[in-house]
């Protein structure tokens, strides 16, 4: 078996929510870079060309469309004009950091709409011309907070453990049809999201968070968006056609330590 064949994704098109910026950005490169074509959304237009710009000077073949994902209507409009999609990467996210008492039902509605059921209306949306081609490939993105839990973020934690279980369940129900639904579990990323994290106090010491992840993480450091571009491939490629219903955590290792015995 040609190994770099089984890792190819020429041929394909992938559809990347979320993916103007940060991880979605970073996987939809990936993907392009192992030869699949890029159909990505986002909710700015400011931001579609921004993205449109990044991926031409990287040589990445990308149609952009402005689509909100917790629209049923609008989804089901921007996959009838893509065509074929082979690949999902259900990207799109929010995070609200908000202690439980202090957060609105509304708000905790808002998390769970984009975080949950979005992923839950494109891979509807997706399955059945899937199942028309033979077979594709779903990719969501998840978190540690679908394993864990942690103070102001019930609504997001709630939510990414829910795709977690419809991940299984998209599994599930449609393995028989040659389709594969996994996750992708980032650790801590260095983005645009955790920027107000790792910002420097006033007197220019480290953000106690930061301090905190790192001393959590036997890498020693926040990821890096290329970091899941390895993941990325797998799961989207020939190389994962019997792997289905699994989270794949990239996350330096934070989720098999316990930390330090306080000194």
């Amino acid at each position: 078996m040609n190994i770099t064949e089984l890792f190819s994704l020429k041929g394909k098109t992938a559809l990347v929510t979320g993916a103007a910026y940060g991880i979605g950005f970073a996987i939809a490169e990936a993907l392009g870079s192992a030869g699949a074509e890029i159909a990505f959304c986002c909710r700015s237009r400011e931001h579609l060309k921004t993205a449109l710009d990044g991926y031409s000077a990287r040589g990445i073949s990308a149609r952009g469309y402005i689509c909100d994902v917790t629209d049923e209507k609008q989804v089901v409009n921007m996959v009838k004009e893509i065509g074929r999609v082979d690949i999902l990467v259900n990207n799109a996210g929010i995070i609200k950091r908000i202690p439980m008492t202090e957060m609105s039902a509304e708000e905790f509605r808002e998390v769970v709409d984009v975080d949950l059921t979005a992923p839950f209306i494109c891979s509807k949306a997706v399955i059945p011309g899937m199942i028309e081609h033979g077979g594709g490939k779903i990719i969501n993105v998840c978190s540690m907070m679908s394993e864990l839990g942690r103070e102001t973020v019930s609504a997001y934690a709630s939510a990414k453990g829910g795709l977690k279980m419809l991940t299984k369940n998209i599994a599930s129900e449609y393995g028989g049809r040659n389709i594969q639904c996994n996750g992708i579990g980032p650790g801590y990323i260095a983005t645009p999201q955790t920027a107000p994290l790792r910002e420097p106090l006033p007197d220019g010491s480290r953000h106690p968070f930061d301090r905190f992840i790192i001393s959590k993480t036997p890498a020693g450091r926040w990821g890096e968006p290329d970091d899941l571009a390895g993941a990325a491939i797998f799961l989207a490629s020939r190389a994962s056609d019997f792997v289905n219903g699994q989270i794949l955590y990239v996350d330096g290792g934070i989720l098999a330590y316990i930390g330090k015995q306080p000194e």
